[in-house]
This record gives structure tokens, C-alpha cells and sequence, in this order.
């Protein structure tokens, strides 16, 4: 039994260890190729081989320790910048860098406020129709999905899009149900079930492996020395990563934090005794009531808790 016991670990230790690696194997591997061009070419493969029989068993044994050492060291520090990195893309920047970061805020906040009337005329259009033509549903849906992804007020701006991805997504609740998301995501988070808490983590690995992947191209750009190609290679890297895979992960991520609310912010009243609200009307009120209480506590007589429920 504990034989089965240590081979399921050893089994799972391995699948994470590959899992983690596998982007900095492909990375080695990369700056690896463009060290042999910059040595003359393939055929120089054959002169490291021979170099690595030549050693001794032991030396043979140190050598690869090393190698696999540097690919895992290198994946954890490039895992870990992940958070800090995805911070920057979304624009949450250095002091000094405020009045690039407001003036881009504004400029996508003047952009949004000018296609404003576009998305309300379409909207009429829309849903002034019984049966609307296909070419009014394709322009309101693609304006749809872009206001989608800004805030709804002009303050609540970042200065990138993917940070106004995120930003909207966490504003929801706010706006729907007056529950602020980010005081209030410690506390629901445990009494989510554990396939929605899956999903989301599943959801924000993909989010980090899609940020480590630019952090990577970008670190792909230092080998440029070696080969004038590692800058546009890197690049294109980063650049996809950026633009194509970090936003839509980003959008999926915060429809997800929006139906763990949607669906389960019931959890929150219901364990805090917190009376329900009867009606949609109430809600945003009572939602921001709650908040308030989380927040910074009461000695309010209202309103009055529930009866407890084991």
C-alpha cells in the first residue's frame, strides 16, 4: 500500500514539475538552438555530445542535475512574477508613472464615453425590431461585447485593456448587487462550491501561463547578443501573448468571478444572518449595507438578523 501510495505521489510530483517546466524546457531549448547557430550551426551538436560521453558518470549526473535545476529554478522565478506582471499589464503602475497612466485612462475613457450614443442607437434598433436584420445584431453585439469589457463609469478607468477586463468584471457586482468584489471575494470564496472554485482556478492558471508566456518571449529578447533573431522572435511572443491570449483568458476569468456572485451571493446573507433582500430594487442597498458591516463592523440596531440555520 505504501508502495502505491509513494508511486501516486512520485506520479503527481512529476505531472506538476512538468507542468510548471514545460515553458522554461522550451525556452532552454530555444536559447539553446540560437547558441548553436551562433556557434556554426547544427553540426556542432555532435562536438557537445561528444564532450558529455567523454565525462565520467558522475560528471554526466551533475551536469544534467544542473540543466534540470536551471529549468525548474528558472520556471518558479518566472511563475512568481506572474502576479506582479499581470499588475503591470493591467496599468496599476509606479507612482511616477501617473500622468501617462491618467492621460491613457482618459483618452480609452473618451473613447468609450464617444461610442456611447453608437452602442444606443444600436441597442434601439435592436430591440425596437420584432425581427431585427442580421447586420444590426452583428454591429449591437460586437459593440456589445466591447462595453462589456470597460467600466461603466468614466473614474473607474485603467489605463490598458486588459486592465479595464478585469476592472469591469470586478465593478459588477458593485453595480448590480452593491457588493464590492474585492472585500468581499475573501469571504466568499470558501463557501463557493468546489467545481466553481475549480473553474476559477483553472481559469486564472491559464491567465498566468498566458502572462509567464510574454514574460518569457520578452526574456527570449536578452539573447540578442547571440543571435540578432532572439528580438523579433521574443517579441512576437510577447506581442501575441498580449494582444491575443492574455485579454480573451482575462475575459473569461472575469465572467467567471461575475456568476460565482450571480449565483451564489445568497451564501453571504444567508451565513452572516443577514437578512435577504425581497426585491431587485433593495438589493444594490443591501448589498452595500453588508459591505459596510464586513468592512468596518456595526453596533446598529438594524437590521435585525435571521434565525440561525445549522
Amino acid at each position: 500500500m505504501l508502495a502505491a501510495f509513494w508511486a501516486a505521489v512520485g506520479g503527481k510530483l512529476a505531472d506538476r514539475w512538468a507542468a510548471v517546466a514545460v515553458p522554461a524546457l522550451v525556452f532552454w531549448l530555444a536559447a539553446g538552438g540560437a547558441w548553436t547557430l551562433h556557434r556554426g550551426g547544427v553540426h556542432t551538436l555532435t562536438d557537445h555530445s561528444t564532450w558529455l560521453a567523454q565525462q565520467s558518470a558522475a560528471g554526466q549526473i551533475v551536469i544534467l542535475t544542473a540543466a534540470l535545476l536551471t529549468v525548474g529554478l528558472s520556471a518558479t522565478a518566472v511563475n512568481r512574477a506572474a502576479t506582479p506582471a499581470l499588475r503591470l499589464i493591467e496599468g496599476y503602475w509606479p507612482r511616477w508613472a501617473d500622468p501617462l497612466r491618467h492621460r491613457l485612462a482618459g483618452w480609452l475613457a473618451d473613447r468609450a464615453a464617444a461610442e456611447a450614443p453608437v452602442w444606443q442607437a444600436a441597442y434601439s434598433r435592436v430591440h425596437g425590431q420584432a425581427d431585427p436584420v442580421g447586420r444590426d445584431l452583428t454591429r449591437y453585439n460586437r459593440l456589445e461585447r466591447r462595453r462589456r469589457r470597460r467600466p461603466a463609469a468614466t473614474g473607474h478607468f485603467l489605463p490598458t485593456p486588459i486592465g479595464n477586463i478585469l476592472r469591469a468584471a470586478e465593478r459588477r457586482p458593485i453595480d448590480k448587487y452593491g457588493l464590492d468584489t474585492v472585500i468581499l471575494w475573501p469571504r466568499l470564496w470558501p463557501a463557493l462550491p468546489d467545481a466553481v472554485r475549480r473553474d476559477l482556478l483553472a481559469a486564472r492558471g491559464a491567465l498566468d501561463a498566458a502572462v509567464t508566456t510574454a514574460i518569457w518571449g520578452l526574456l527570449f529578447c536578452a539573447f540578442a547578443p547571440v543571435t540578432l533573431l532572439a528580438v523579433p522572435a521574443g517579441l512576437a511572443v510577447a506581442t501575441v501573448a498580449i494582444v491575443l491570449a492574455i485579454p480573451g483568458r482575462a475575459q473569461i476569468f472575469g465572467d467567471l468571478i461575475e456568476a460565482a456572485y450571480d449565483q451564489h451571493r445568497t451564501v453571504l446573507y444567508a451565513q452572516l444572518r443577514w437578512p435577504l433582500p425581497a426585491n431587485p430594487a433593495e438589493e444594490r442597498a443591501a448589498g452595500q449595507a453588508l459591505t459596510a458591516y464586513l468592512w468596518r463592523g456595526s453596533d446598529a440596531n438594524t437590521p435585525t438578523f435571521t434565525p440561525f440555520q445549522p
